[in-house]
């Protein structure tokens, strides 16, 4: 791995316990331009990686915690009429931040989750008629409970395709929560962490992702896979042409994090799952495919 983001795995992996595949591919997401999904049950430590990955990578951090009585205007800002300047002004809400954490979003209304739908694809949000751009970086980090659980809203499919990659936790290791146990909560530590880049670093490395080479080779195996989803009698609806995207990106920040300037066939399947697995279902009766069986099925595609 390169040798700069070795040390912020280690890092965060200092606070997020025996969750290093995890945390590589949260900063795989972050260096693709992407946002992440981390579902999983409360107290597993979603709410810690996306605190300790602002403070490692330098990134002004806001949080939202999501209930069912919050309004669009409390994460994107509201005017208030102010009596000395007789005038209305924009107080702007959390999500004017660089990384912004969605804490348990499927919370929250459709109407409110759909209040993030532009500021995720377009880094900007529009507020009384007025279009104001967001800091760049932008990483929206959501948590979500399994559906299953009491007061939960589903995501609309819309919703969920603006997330590049969707992941989980899981339950710690034996060895790593001996050590959580012992050393009790994790804000003293976190408190500790320096910060390991700049917000200006991160944007530089962004635009170093963008420009990894692919060959024409991985391209026709993107349209392979593209197609197999499409086809397939496993899949209710197959993969858009911006899930292909995604995966391109994702590809391309892996081969970085590994240190190459070219995208291999490892790199494109390794992120695979976690890319495409919040976007295809079952055919029948639409419901989610279980990882392993997702990766069974798409691995049968050849490598051109």
């Amino acid at each position: 791995m390169n040798f700069q983001f070795d040390k912020i795995v280690e890092q965060l992996g200092s606070v997020v316990l025996g969750k290093e595949d995890q945390i590589r591919l949260a900063l795989t997401c972050l260096l693709a331009r992407g946002h992440l999904l981390i579902e999983d049950i409360p107290g597993i430590g979603k709410t810690t990686l996306a605190k300790v990955l602002s403070k490692c990578l330098g990134l002004y951090f806001r949080r939202i915690q999501c209930t069912s009585d919050m309004l669009p205007g409390d994460i994107l800002g509201v005017s208030v009429f102010e009596h000395k300047s007789s005038s209305f002004v924009f107080h702007p809400g959390p999500i004017f931040s660089q990384v912004l954490l969605a804490d348990e979003i499927n919370r929250a209304t459709p109407k409110t989750q759909s209040a993030l739908l532009e500021a995720m694809e377009e880094r900007q949000v529009t507020v009384e008629g007025n279009t104001r751009a967001l800091d760049a970086p932008f990483f929206v980090i959501a948590t979500q409970n399994p559906i299953e659980q009491f007061g939960t809203f589903p995501l609309p499919e819309s919703q969920l395709d603006r997330f590049l990659m969707r992941i989980d936790l899981g339950y710690p290791n034996r060895s790593a929560e001996k050590i959580l146990l012992k050393q009790g909560k994790t804000k003293k530590v976190l408190a500790d962490l320096q910060p390991k880049l700049t917000s200006k670093d991160v944007l530089m490395f962004q635009e170093q992702v963008a420009e990894v080479h692919v060959s024409d080779a991985l391209l026709e195996y993107v349209q392979d896979l593209l197609d197999f989803s499409r086809n397939s009698a496993h899949f209710h609806v197959g993969l858009s042409p911006r899930a292909g995207l995604n995966l391109l990106m994702a590809s391309k920040s892996r081969a970085f994090l590994e240190g190459r300037d070219y995208v291999l066939p490892e790199d494109l399947q390794n992120v695979l799952p976690w890319v495409v697995g919040h976007r295809l279902r079952s055919k029948d009766g639409g419901i989610e495919i279980p990882m392993d069986r997702l990766k069974s099925i798409l691995l049968t595609v050849p490598v051109p």
